[in-house]
């Protein structure tokens, strides 16, 4: 086993991002378990240039990616993306996810397979490094979520392809909501392609360690060894799919809403009133956002679904209808009162003129698409 470093690399930077060689396997271990392995710019940098001179080396035949300690990522490091814009620097912002995105498809594309081990917390950021990838291992600790809309942004990473594709319409549940997902969940609607119970993990990974060959049958055949199907449980959301297919196939969010009121007017439920509450807690901006994205999604394919989230996000970055990204990281990440005060803060107060804006061409040469 041998440590890689990255040519050009600052010690500080490459400390952020482990590569270990095993034979002709590469495991890449996000390494900053005090923020919960949030990707840096300069960890995307670095997985850029990685996986670029891993594509052309024919010494290297799969990849395994991971966290260092217990978390997969817990998401793009929007605490830093947070001081940046809250200093007037809004090109670094669009930079970081202009790169994040590049990175994002590279992954989708990549012509060798790639194995994340998804332990722990995998949520906004961590998704777009793991999903796009051909195996996502889910286990019995794995936390899965894109939290986007509480903070005044919305589901991306190429989140508008891989939700839309969920069964029925659990994407826009999941999407809009910020539900919590455990590896069975995972599993069962699409997200992972394995479980493996994390006590056997080490076991799955010397296992993969050891093979010479880009050959997907071959790496599904050992993770198949050690994988597992689990139970959902009865209290899971996918045992709710119908009133999720009934309630979030409404073509607009206040009609989600209504028909979820209307569900909880008829019973008591508290499943239903938990959504009621997570969508109202959430920015009504960043909601209508978020719903016409995975609609949209639907239709097209990744780089497409990617080139519309950079220019949605370039939107958001410099508030072209509404500042809630700014307002969702001062009360989440910077002040931490967790009580964000949304402009406009109704749903009604967001018209479809409004929304359209965030969908247009930016006029501006440092916004490439």
């Amino acid at each position: 086993m041998a440590t890689l470093p990255r040519e050009g690399a600052a010690a500080a930077d490459s400390d952020q991002l482990l590569v270990e060689a095993h034979g002709s396997t590469r495991t890449l271990i996000l390494n900053r378990p005090k923020q919960l392995n949030a990707l840096s710019s300069e960890m995307i940098k670095g997985l850029l240039w990685y996986f670029t001179a891993f594509e052309k080396d024919d010494g290297v035949r799969l990849l395994i990616m991971k966290g260092n300690r217990r978390v997969f990522c817990s998401g793009g490091d929007i605490a830093q993306c947070a001081r940046c814009l809250y200093n007037g620097n809004w090109k670094w912002v669009d930079d970081f996810f202009q790169n994040e995105y590049l990175l994002n498809y590279i992954i989708a594309t990549y012509i060798k397979p790639q194995v994340s081990i998804l332990s722990g917390i995998v949520m906004g950021g961590g998704a777009g490094v793991s999903i796009h990838g051909r195996f996502r291992v889910a286990t019995d600790n794995t936390i899965f979520a894109m939290p986007e809309t509480a903070l005044g942004l919305f589901p991306d990473v190429g989140a508008s392809y891989f939700l839309s594709r969920l069964p029925g319409f659990y994407g826009e549940y999941v999407g809009l909501t910020g539900a919590r997902l455990d590896g069975a969940e995972m599993l069962a609607c699409g997200l992972a392609t394995h479980f493996v119970p994390s006590k056997r993990l080490p076991l799955l990974e010397e296992s993969l360690k050891k093979l010479d060959t880009s050959s997907t049958f071959a790496v599904s055949g050992i993770i198949d060894q050690f994988s597992q199907r689990p139970l959902v449980k009865d209290s899971s959301s996918l045992n709710r799919m119908e009133t999720i297919n009934k309630c979030f196939s409404k073509r607009t969010v206040e009609e989600i809403i209504d028909a979820l009121e209307q569900e909880i007017s008829n019973v008591s439920d508290k499943w239903v009133a938990a959504t009621i509450k997570s969508l109202k807690k959430a920015s009504p901006t960043s909601l209508k956002i978020s719903l016409r994205s995975i609609r949209e999604g639907r239709t097209q394919t990744l780089g497409e679904c990617l080139r519309r989230e950079y220019r949605v996000v370039c939107h958001v970055l410099r508030g072209t209808f509404s500042r809630d990204l700014s307002e969702g990281f001062r009360a989440v990440l910077l002040e931490k009162d967790n009580k964000p005060e949304w402009i406009p803060p109704r749903l009604e107060q967001v018209p479809d003129e409004a929304v359209e804006q965030y969908f247009l061409r930016i006029d501006d040469p440092q916004c490439k698409i």
